[in-house]
């Protein structure tokens, strides 16, 4: 079948399999390898994207369902004007430290911005909160939920901004 969606901000338009997940469609068919799968069971949270805006694990969401759609991947967040500039949660987590690996980052990173589109102010609690569904089996997240919190007020800004 084929579907329609933007991805990464540019119209796509792919013949797919109506079983195809989307973290299948990214990684095998697109070649955008950012969204990590970690599980395959909707435990690990390391292949989040945002479709419609919303965090969700790629993992587990059936490509048929992205049809007129809006899908930002990790390789998305960075600036579209080609200069490379990073999204300021890359960018905190970045000088806060907050990944070790990094094969989680890319999961955590989306369903950050998430979290700060949503409440641009979040408290820790509700940043430990927000980030439930990412695991990270090398660090206490002590350093990922500094860079939410730094990200969170740096989008604040950049928002007020526009």
């Amino acid at each position: 079948m084929k579907i329609s969606f933007a991805l990464n901000g540019r119209s796509r338009t792919v013949d797919i399999e109506p079983a195809t997940l989307v973290a299948d469609l990214l990684r095998e068919t697109l070649n955008l390898t950012g969204t990590h799968v970690g599980c395959d069971t909707s435990q690990c949270g390391a292949c989040v994207v945002l479709f419609n805006g919303d965090a969700v694990k790629s993992c587990t969401l059936l490509a048929p369902m992205l049809d007129g759609g809006t899908l930002t991947t990790i390789e998305g967040l960075s600036a579209p004007d080609g200069s490379n500039q990073l999204h300021p949660m890359q960018q905190a987590f970045h000088q806060n430290h907050g990944l070790q690996c990094g094969f989680c980052t890319p999961g955590m990173v989306m369903t950050a911005v998430a979290l700060a589109a949503k409440n641009p102010t979040p408290t820790e609690a509700e940043v430990r909160h927000g980030l439930e569904g990412n695991i990270c089996r090398c660090t206490g997240y002590h350093n990922v939920v500094k860079s939410v919190l730094d990200a969170a007020g740096r989008m604040k800004v950049a928002q007020a901004a526009e």
